[in-house]
């Protein structure tokens, strides 16, 4: 298996999916952003480890998206399509 090559998504969290169906104009924002663009928020959002960080991630991710960022800014993306990962994914 190729994983750059891979078409490798996360799947929406119920967190995110909550917040997404409660605010319209986010809502928007976030299906106007490319599959890509949104699986590398969802791994950004649910890479941390302490509840508190990913807390304050999904208020981040709804301020950016709104302001019109595409991906999380600093973040050097999915780690999950990167060949160093392939021993995490399933076959």
């Amino acid at each position: 298996m190729d994983i750059a090559s891979t078409d490798f998504r996360h799947k929406t969290p119920g967190e995110l999916c909550a917040v997404l169906e409660a605010d319209e104009p986010l809502n928007t924002k976030w299906n106007e952003l490319t599959p890509l663009a949104r699986n590398e928020w969802i791994c950004w959002l649910t890479s941390p480890r302490k509840p508190e960080t990913r807390a304050a991630h999904l208020v981040r991710l709804q301020e950016e998206v709104l302001d019109g960022k595409r991906r999380p800014c600093c973040w050097p993306g999915c780690p999950h399509r990167q060949e160093s990962a392939r021993k995490y994914l399933k076959d």
